[in-house]
């Protein structure tokens, strides 16, 4: 078996963003950022797998300094900031907007939009779609879902009150929907995915790049669109803030919540455990 701490080089860090690596004011604290320098200035290797856009992460890119590509729009795409080129991607089927169409139409208060690499595309506004997109800082695109051109979609998020998401999620269970997933990434928004493409298959995806062959990956995330990455990484992670769900299938529970440094206890973690593989002292 291979020895995961022998080598921190060869630790590759994938954190979730909302819940994980942010905290409830969508901020990455002082304590998560240093750490992750510290792990950096070490060897290791820190990114991110988000449901956020390319658009929507830009906030956030500057400050985290990755150094490699990061996972987005939950297992969509892989991208390279360095070179500013898309790795791997994979795009909703043509069906994708006869299905949003149904959906629209079966919960007309339903709110929403369409993400592509260019922008974002809100084909529906109400409260919950207002809301993300006061979160991710985008200024998006109002069209008709007619409208919006059939290129490139990555996803489309539904957006409605917690109340009416079981009743979204029941209506979705009574169709066959087979060339698409869909999946809860908070409690007011559910996902439409292409078929089989989560964060846990960008992993496996990640896991063919050049250099990253023979890594060590631990994901760490809290809510359901981070389950099968957490399942599917060497190490799966969740704070202590992360659905009861998550942490079913987490290797590890954290004790800090993302309020509290979850990310910076985890790197502290491997960090010591690295150090007890090659014998050497921990300095905090």
């Amino acid at each position: 078996m291979r020895e995961l701490f022998e080598d921190i080089t060869k630790i590759v860090i994938m954190s979730d963003m909302d819940g994980t690596l942010l905290n409830s004011e969508k901020k990455i604290t002082e304590k998560d950022r240093q750490a992750i320098e510290k792990f950096v200035s070490l060897g290791g290797k820190f990114t991110v797998s988000t449901g956020r856009t390319l658009e929507s992460f830009e906030q956030y890119r500057k400050m985290l300094d990755l150094r490699i590509p990061v996972i987005m729009y939950n297992g969509g795409i892989i991208y390279d900031y360095q070179t500013e080129k898309i790795l791997y991607a994979e795009y909703l089927p043509d069906s994708a907007r006869k299905i949003t169409s149904e959906l629209l139409e079966a919960m007309p208060s339903t709110g929403g939009e369409i993400l592509k690499t260019d922008r974002t595309y809100v084909f529906r506004n109400n409260y919950y779609q207002q809301r993300h997109t006061d979160i991710c800082g985008i200024s998006p695109v109002y069209a008709d879902l007619q409208e919006i051109t059939d290129d490139g979609w990555l996803k489309v998020l539904f957006a409605m009150s917690p109340e009416e998401i079981p009743v979204m999620e029941e209506i979705i269970a009574g169709k066959d929907y087979k060339e698409v997933d869909f999946v809860k990434s908070s409690e007011i928004f559910i996902e439409m995915l292409p078929h089989n493409i989560s964060k846990g298959s960008a992993v496996g995806e990640y896991r063919k790049l050049s250099g990253m062959e023979d890594c060590t990956f631990i994901a760490i995330g809290d809510f359901d669109n981070d389950r099968e990455m957490i399942q599917t990484a060497d190490i799966g992670v969740c704070p202590a803030n992360a659905q009861e769900s998550v942490k079913a299938v987490a290797d590890i529970v954290l004790e800090n919540t993302n309020n509290t440094g979850a990310v910076s206890e985890l790197i502290e973690y491997v960090i010591e455990k690295c150090n007890e593989k090659n014998g050497k002292k921990t300095v905090k």
